[in-house]
């Protein structure tokens, strides 16, 4: 087996299927990864490494021992980067204790120094729910997970051929076993994780609607959501009036997202919006503006009223529409 490097993006795949912001954790990494799980050749390729390792453990995660089989690979490795995902997240912080390591969580920027001004680690922490970045430098070493949604990704002109390594996990009593997979709700499921979105801009709910319009009206595109199994977000204008949480709000200052599909619903694409989008690999907009930003940067744009078309798709996917939402919104 060849030397793991000193920097090296850890990513737990199931069944060939990887984890939102693992490429972003391999750039971060400089394109080393191992790729542990099930299904890792087929995840590994995937993924825009110049160099790559699969340690194959089958179907079910258990991190404990996940943690310490690893631990004896990773001794000379500076670095180890995962994705903040949820077996990022559960992962971590127990390679980090069986290396006797600090961890550094949610990071949003990470370097590995090298001399003269290391060896170290500079990092930038969110913290806040992303209303504080502490900026932090130590000697390492350090296990860190990276935020998805925070860096951009450049496509890799010749991926690696993974490298192999047999891994063997033990089996202890104090480990974690996965007894069965809850697929969570799109309406209650954490926005950064969702595979698909729907967006509420001003041009579906204005400032200027009366309240009971305006909830009306999320409520229904709540409900067309879940019917098209896809979460709800909002643009700041929206999430700034109360009608919903600031943990549903999509951009730079609220949550980052990555979906399969947006659907835009009068939202009219400030840079401070599309800023938290990440690369949606389909987009589709519905707007009365057909030179407005999100349309100029959707798959499909759809120019006309966002209220009327979201009444209309809510009937012909076999829900009820509100009564009282007469009034005509204004695009943003």
């Amino acid at each position: 087996m060849s030397a793991l490097p000193p920097v090296l993006a850890l990513v737990v795949a199931r069944g060939g299927v990887l984890p939102l912001g693992a490429d972003e954790a391999v750039a971060e990494a400089g394109g080393a990864v191992l790729v542990t799980g099930s299904g890792t050749e087929r995840a590994a390729a995937a993924l825009p490494a110049y160099r790559a390792w699969t340690c194959e453990t089958g179907e079910g995660f258990r991190p404990g021992a996940l943690a310490h089989a690893l631990a004896p690979l990773l001794t000379d490795t500076s670095l180890v980067l995962l994705p903040a995902s949820p077996d990022g997240r559960d992962l971590a912080p127990r390679l980090a204790a069986e290396l006797n390591r600090p961890l550094l969580a949610e990071c949003v920027r990470l370097s590995y120094l090298t001399p003269p001004d290391g060896p170290g680690v500079r990092a930038e922490l969110s913290r806040l729910d992303g209303r504080v970045v502490v900026p932090v430098t130590g000697p390492g070493p350090v296990v860190a997970t990276l935020l998805p949604g925070v860096r951009s990704v450049e496509p890799t002109p010749e991926l690696a051929t993974p490298v192999t390594i047999p891994l063997v996990l033990p089996r202890t009593g104090t480990d974690t076993e996965l007894i069965e997979i809850l697929e969570p709700l799109p309406d209650t499921m954490d926005l950064a994780e969702a595979p698909r979105v729907v967006g509420a801009g001003a041009g579906l709910v204005p400032p200027g609607m009366p309240d009971h319009e305006a909830r009306d009206l999320l409520d229904l595109l709540g409900t067309v959501g879940g019917e098209l199994g896809a979460s709800m977000g909002a643009t700041r204008v929206v999430t700034d009036t109360g009608r919903l949480g600031h943990e549903r709000q999509i951009g730079t200052t609220g949550v980052a997202v990555d979906p399969e599909l947006y659907l835009a619903f009068g939202v009219s694409g400030a840079s401070q919006h599309t800023g938290g989008l990440g690369s949606p690999r389909h987009v589709v907009s519905v707007n009365t503006d057909p030179s407005c930003p999100m349309t100029a940067m959707a798959d499909l744009g759809l120019v006309t009223d966002a209220r009327e078309l979201l009444l209309e798709l809510a009937r012909r996917l076999g829900g009820d529409t509100p009564a009282d939402t007469a009034q005509e919104s204004a695009d943003d």
